[in-house]
């Protein structure tokens, strides 16, 4: 079925607005591609330094021009759990790639922080520039111009966006992302939320918090919830940078372990010296990106994508902006309840059905644009698939069910949650933000409450203990955008609004700073731009100021005289306690650097 007619309106607007920024990628991408091996145009002192420590078979490979060489990009760290499951992949990669006739090299590592371990602490306002680092740290392992394909092992919060920003830097390079899978179930989400209430009204104590903490983050794998790193490896695979259905099989299976080997086998047989050269930047176009927005609304993934999105696809050459997603999230139905828009975890999303019956969902409707480029052949159909391990540890792929499995968690495109994605733009006289409200109830998409304001999340939570908030307000959180401290996620306000909203205040949040795909049930107008350090319309809002949020109509304004708000002197303040410490005094130069949060909130791009 061909696209829907309201897709493809906004794909050919996208096409449009980036064609000369495209052509010029283009340009440059197919210059940098050799017919041949990669490494044919290496010196013979390069070339030796590139294999010194290879077998004697590899190094005859390797000085010939016939035999394709992968270059491993690992973010393997044995700390975080979603991480630790690839300190085996590189060697069943080279394993797989010999028995196929080809050679793997690890190219170099990336770092790969955690949002919940540095969740309020001095080390998130890293996070979000640790992105841009990532995609720099991956060029520097590819840039030794050795290899004539890439895989990508990452899978959390900035690491898969830097590893697709790099990957499209390399474009004239093939590229597959391998990904570890989520931990299996532990407690679940919304009783971990209760208990986090709890602690945050004094009702239980830390003990009993990191306990039920312990049980919900438990083992290896992504975390159960959909948040960005579940949301990231719903896009990989949408986005056709996935084999089908790698996306959510657990670490430590026979088929996990089936499909990095076929990923591997794959990723030989998509380089220049195969029939199938399938270099990333030619494989993802606007379409590409465009059935990343699609699926983003479709699951109620994460709010940071409206930051990685956009800038993912400007390496790519392509301009999207935030009204294209809140244009496309109209359109797209909600089919997926996992939490915190509902109680199931992303283990209970696949058994439901998973990646194949959304994909196959959508294109049924003409939501997604079926004639894209994959690293698995032309056409998204070849998602619509139902993953299992075949015989001799093969992976076998059969249709995609027709029916979901729990209807609760996984819609028919007939019978959708909702009639739209729940992330919408904002736009008002306070600039420009998001929101997502698919796990908000109807009755707070509208908010109007006068302003309390903080300057940093200590503040506000140290106003809820002393009973200050009892109130309806807005808070109105400042000084957190890129320009500012790195524009780290806020969630340790979370448990207090939802503590005030449970008590029957009317709360919302407004900011400049980051909530990500777990702000759940409080309406945030978040990536508040312009930024308050800018002197952006935020930084003008005193205290007591009536805010509206309405997310019907996609506004946002502070009701006051427009004389009167033109005529204020935005705040400043002291931020020098944000520039050391944790390594922050490094990041200086990002700070500097970083552009608005509408188109990406990047130090380069």
């Amino acid at each position: 079925m061909s696209a829907d007619a309201r897709i493809s309106a906004i794909t050919t607007r996208i096409i449009e607005r980036s064609k000369a920024s495209r052509e010029r990628y283009l340009e440059r991408l197919r210059s940098a591609a050799t017919k041949g091996a990669q490494r044919s145009v290496l010196g013979c002192a390069n070339l030796a330094h590139g294999f010194a420590v290879c077998s004697p078979s590899e190094k005859d490979a390797l000085a010939g021009d016939q035999v394709p060489n992968i270059g491993i990009i690992t973010s393997y760290n044995d700390m975080l759990s979603a991480h630790q499951p690839f300190e085996t992949y590189p060697a069943i990669i080279r394993e797989a790639a010999s028995q196929a006739g080809g050679i793997a090299q690890v190219a170099g590592g990336v770092p790969a922080m955690c949002d919940g371990v540095t969740q309020g602490q001095p080390g998130m306002e890293l996070s979000l520039f640790s992105r841009d680092l990532i995609a720099m740290s991956a060029a520097v392992g590819l840039s030794h111009n050795m290899f004539d394909a890439a895989l990508f092992l990452g899978v959390c919060d900035k690491i898969v966006p830097g590893l697709v920003i790099a990957a499209l830097s390399f474009g004239h390079l093939p590229a597959i992302f391998i990904p570890a899978g989520p931990m299996t179930s532990g407690l679940p989400n919304d009783e971990k939320s209760r208990v986090r209430q709890l602690y945050a009204e004094g009702k239980v104590g830390r003990d009993e918090l990191l306990v039920a903490e312990s049980k919900s983050y438990h083992g290896p794998g992504t975390c159960t919830f959909y948040g960005t790193a579940n949301s990231n490896q719903m896009l990989m695979e949408i986005m056709g940078f996935h084999m089908p259905g790698a996306s959510f099989v657990n670490p430590g299976t026979p088929l996990r372990e089936a499909l990095t080997r076929e990923a591997t086998k794959r990723a030989l047989a998509i380089t220049a010296m195969g029939n199938e050269f399938t270099p990333a930047g030619e494989m993802i176009d606007e379409r590409s990106i465009v059935n990343g927005v699609v699926g983003l609304h479709a699951t109620g993934g994460s709010t940071n994508h409206t930051l990685h999105l956009v800038a993912m696809a400007r390496a790519a050459g392509i301009i999207l902006t935030w009204q294209d997603i809140s244009e496309l999230s109209d359109v797209v139905p909600l089919l997926a309840r996992v939490y915190p828009n509902g109680l199931a975890d992303v283990n209970h999303f696949h058994a439901a059905g998973g990646m194949g019956f959304l994909i196959k969902q959508l294109l049924k409707k003409g939501l997604l644009h079926n004639d894209v480029r994959t690293v698995f052949g032309h056409g998204l159909d070849g998602y619509a698939v139902d993953v299992k391990l075949g015989e001799n540890g093969t992976v076998l792929r059969e249709p995609a069910p027709e029916k979901s499995a729990d209807p609760k968690v996984l819609a028919a495109i007939e019978t959708p949650f909702q009639s739209n994605g729940g992330l919408k733009m904002l736009r008002g006289n306070l600039g420009k933000a998001v929101i997502k409200i698919s796990a908000v109830k109807p009755e707070r998409h509208i908010i109007e409450a006068p302003a309390m304001i903080f300057h940093d999340q200590k503040e506000m939570q140290d106003a809820f203990k002393d009973g200050k908030l009892n109130r309806d307000f807005v808070a109105v959180v400042r000084f957190q955008g890129p320009k500012a401290n790195g524009m780290p996620e806020l969630h340790k306000l979370t448990p207090a609004l939802g503590v005030l909203q449970d008590r029957g205040f009317r709360v919302a949040l407004l900011t400049d700073g980051r909530m990500s795909g777990a702000s759940g049930k409080i309406p945030a107008a978040i990536h508040v731009t312009p930024e308050a350090v800018e002197g952006g319309p935020i930084a003008r809002i005193r205290e007591g100021d009536m805010i509206r949020l309405d997310a019907i109509s996609g506004t946002l304004e502070v009701l006051v005289d427009a004389a009167d708000m033109a005529e204020r002197i935005p705040v400043k303040i002291d931020l020098s306690e944000n520039e050391f410490g944790m390594g922050r005094e490094l990041f200086a130069p990002f700070r500097r650097a970083a552009g608005p949060a509408d188109q990406g909130a990047g130090v380069f791009l």
